[in-house]
């Protein structure tokens, strides 16, 4: 019965550790899927990205053109290393996460067939122990069951034998593949990002060695040619006649001009007769006073 108590235990500890990998596996599986979908969104976004600059770039003038362009394929190129980066991700991490449902089933089952050559061999040896106590003087009956006690121990031993070397044999692997997973894992980070620095220095190059005032020279020149243009247009005059030259005046005006001198000069000569008489008046006070 001893025996029996420490194969129990042995089982246990065999079903904890297959237990214990079905979920930590599968919750890998689902975060690493995540991760990997998010990247892919990431890529896409960059993408959509790199259009927007393009199409910006074409409104602008040369200098900015051009570094733009160059920009956007800087950021291009990135986006080609994570479209990489995910394709491993699918092909070295998450594959083999997914592997781990069939090994997980193929080591149950094997679990499954330890516990039933355990529960054969405790029914075995239950049954002896029942029949010792009813019918001791009954060989024949406790001999035979004797016999199917060690059947099912010599059954339980090489089933128990068979699951030591599986339950050995699959953390053996869950160890190594533990580590294979998330050393690939890091591995095509640092790749992608090795990668993605070299570029994002390179992009960081074109942005800096941009000609600003080359561009704001440019941008000024046209605006100022269109002022340019506007201010060189005729100004329209309030009265367009007095604009004319005076050989295209019209009759009426001519007429009304001629009436206006002819005023002026008979304001002028009243203005004369007038300025006489005062002096005429001034000589004969004068000559009055000197008598």
């Amino acid at each position: 019965m001893n025996i029996v108590l420490s194969r129990d235990s042995q089982v246990r500890v065999m079903e904890n550790t297959v237990n214990n990998a079905e979920k930590y596996f599968g919750q890998f599986c689902v975060l690493l899927a995540a991760y990997t979908r998010k990247t892919a969104r990431l890529r896409d976004m960059a993408d959509l990205l790199v259009k927007q600059l393009l199409d910006f770039a074409n409104t602008e003038n040369p200098e900015m053109r051009t570094t733009l362009k160059n920009f956007a394929e800087e950021l291009a190129k990135i986006q080609d290393y994570r479209q990489a980066k995910v394709e491993r991700f699918e092909l070295k991490v998450i594959n083999p996460l997914r592997l781990y449902e069939t090994q997980i089933k193929q080591t149950r089952a094997e679990i499954k067939k330890f516990n039933k050559a355990r529960n054969n061999e405790i029914k075995q040896l239950e049954k002896l122990e029942r029949l010792r106590q009813k019918s001791p003087s009954d060989r024949h009956t406790i001999s035979q069951a004797e016999t199917n006690v060690q059947k099912a121990a010599v059954d339980m031993n090489r089933t128990t034998h068979q699951l030591e070397e599986t339950i050995d044999i699959f953390q053996k692997q869950k160890l190594k593949d533990i580590q294979k997973i998330f050393s690939d894992f890091v591995t095509i980070e640092m790749v992608f990002h090795a990668k993605a620095v070299e570029v994002y220095s390179k992009a960081f190059e074109i942005l800096e060695n941009y000609d600003l005032e080359r561009d704001l020279e440019d941008f000024r020149v046209k605006v100022h040619g269109v002022r340019g243009n506007v201010d060189a247009r005729p100004i329209n005059a309030t009265n367009p006649s007095s604009s004319l030259p005076w050989s295209f005046a019209t009759p009426s005006a001519q007429s009304t001009m001629q009436n206006q001198r002819q005023e002026e000069e008979e304001m002028s000569g009243e203005a004369s007769a007038e300025e006489d008489q005062i002096e005429d008046l001034r000589e004969t006070k004068t000559s009055r006073i000197r008598k």
